[in-house]
């Protein structure tokens, strides 16, 4: 493929991928509007905020090894296709079922774009280099769709109803599958593994009960029922591993987390997702409900967390070239974690209220850059390019999962340090708005002032528990890194490089007891 259409090919798949992500974090500032008029409840707003996320999350798996079977561009243009009519079905759902079910559907289309995109990248790119530039400038869209998702948000909800929020992934869907089959190459593998649909149940249905556990951990009157889903959601997650190592063509290459570093950054990428989403999810809250501004200047102020990642994620390259990717990883997980420390300064009002929060989240995402950049190329690089599907869904699964799994988990914490602090007198920060409004003046200030404080605790504890996860994955990272470079290591960017890593991961597809991902010329040593 020449390189003028591989770029022009980057477009296309980056293009979209900044549109839905701005289509997933507009719903974050859309969400009251949306459930005052559609009359959804609180558990509702859970799951028309959480349902996208986990059903990407348990079927990209899936996804990956269909995509690698059928076709990348194919399986990319259907998803996209279904993208767009879902999105137009989301905007004008008339009651929240409608909208929870329409927002799960775009889960599954969702599945398909995500792992698809990034294992196109690596067929389009094979020196590493340039792979390592367009997967920087791939994930800083992401990142940048982010930031800007509730800005335009703010404006289309000034301007327009909820649902205008759904649409703003229309024409990025529109584009993909026009400029697609002209711009991207068609990439499927005779050596794909089959379908396994006791797998995909099995996967799909352990993730869906500990997400409904976690959920019902803030809604329940009792531990049973919160209880018995996480037990059987375990349950099940153990089975379907235990499957994926018996079965001749697993969905899930468990044999790949024999490389340590890979371990390393699939594990980040999941908590690092959990402390990102709940912190967001936290500080998006708090400037709206605690400092009372308007959702436009919260979206505004809460930018520069997707903007810090992106900003993050490109530079990342250029650290690379200067010392190892897993050193440049654990360093910005440290920084990071200063981030979330930040966030302990944040008051209920008064001039010196916002600096901290606004500094916090941007030092805490500018921290993740290089994990997304080059972690993310570390996981796709690791295997031969018929199974660049299945390690970029390996990818997405931590991403998707650890950002779903956020806004449950800090989300329950947050809940509870919010209950102990109102001495059960309130469930959350909008219902103590929504109480004060019909009490006597003083009373009704008196209210609003101790919930605002109790939500303001929950946003501490949540920035130091985000802190104390990016120190720890930091941690990790360094311990589980390779101990020495091998003495005749090519430089990374280099074709031999390339053809060494691929070669490596050959190996590591046929024999248990090998190790893939040598392409960065790491020795790689025994677990």
């Amino acid at each position: 493929m020449r390189v003028n259409r591989a770029w022009l090919g980057l477009v296309v798949l980056a293009l979209p991928a900044l549109l839905v992500a701005i289509d997933a974090t507009a719903l974050l500032l859309a969400l009251p509007q949306l459930s005052a008029d559609l009359g959804a409840t609180s558990v509702e707003q859970l799951w028309i905020s959480d349902s996208y996320g986990f059903m990407v999350a348990g079927l990209v798996i899936t996804m990956g090894t269909l995509g690698d079977r059928i076709g990348r561009r194919r399986l990319l243009l259907i998803g996209g296709a279904a993208f767009l009519v879902l999105s137009v079905a989301a905007a004008f759902a008339a009651d929240p079922l409608m909208l929870i079910v329409a927002r799960a559907l775009l889960g599954v289309a969702g599945a398909t774009l995500a792992p698809s995109t990034l294992a196109l990248i690596t067929s389009m790119f094979r020196d590493e280099r340039q792979r390592g530039k367009a997967i920087a400038i791939w994930a800083a869209c992401q990142f940048t769709g982010g930031a800007l998702g509730p800005v335009l948000a703010g404006f289309l909800l000034q301007h327009f109803w909820w649902g205008s929020v759904f649409l703003v992934a229309v024409p990025a869907m529109a584009l993909l599958l026009l400029a697609g089959p002209v711009l991207l190459p068609e990439f499927r593998s005779d050596q794909a593994g089959r379908l396994d649909p006791a797998g995909v149940v099995l996967s799909l249905a352990a993730v869906l009960l500990t997400v409904f556990g976690i959920k019902q951990l803030t809604v329940a009157s009792g531990p049973a029922v919160p209880a018995g889903a996480l037990v059987a959601g375990a349950g099940l997650g153990f089975l379907f591993v235990r499957r994926q190592l018996r079965v001749e063509a697993p969905l899930l290459d468990l044999r790949l987390l024999r490389n340590r570093p890979f371990t390393a950054v699939l594990v980040a990428l999941v908590f690092a997702g959990v402390a990102m989403a709940g912190t967001g999810l936290m500080v998006t809250q708090y400037l709206q409900g605690v400092l009372g501004l308007s959702p436009a200047v919260s979206a505004l102020l809460f930018a520069p967390m997707g903007l810090g990642t992106a900003a993050g994620t490109m530079a990342a390259p250029a650290l690379a070239r200067r010392v190892r990717r897993t050193t440049a990883i654990a360093g910005g997980l440290a920084v990071s974690a200063v981030g979330g420390l930040l966030l302990i300064g944040a008051g209920v009002g008064g001039a010196g209220a916002l600096p901290p929060v606004v500094i916090g989240i941007t030092v805490l995402a500018l921290g993740t850059g290089p994990l997304f950049a080059l972690g993310t190329g570390l996981v796709v690089g690791s295997v031969p390019p018929e199974r660049a599907g299945s390690a970029a869904s390996m990818s997405e699964t931590g991403n998707y999962f650890g950002g779903s799994l956020g806004l449950a988990l800090l989300g329950v914490v947050a809940s509870v340090v919010y209950r102990g602090r109102m001495d059960g007198t309130s469930d959350s920060l909008a219902g103590a708005v929504a109480a004060s409004r019909h009490l006597p003046a003083a009373e009704g200030a008196h209210l609003l002032h101790t919930a605002r404080e109790a939500f303001t605790a929950g946003l501490h504890v949540t920035g130091l528990t985000a802190a104390v996860v990016f120190a720890g994955l930091a941690m990790l990272v360094l311990a589980m890194r390779p101990a020495t470079r091998t003495a005749t290591a090519p430089v990374p960017g280099h074709k031999a490089g390339h053809e060494a890593g691929h070669e490596a991961g050959h190996e590591a597809g046929r024999e248990a007891n090998r190790e893939p991902g040598r392409e960065a010329g790491y020795e790689v040593t025994p677990s």
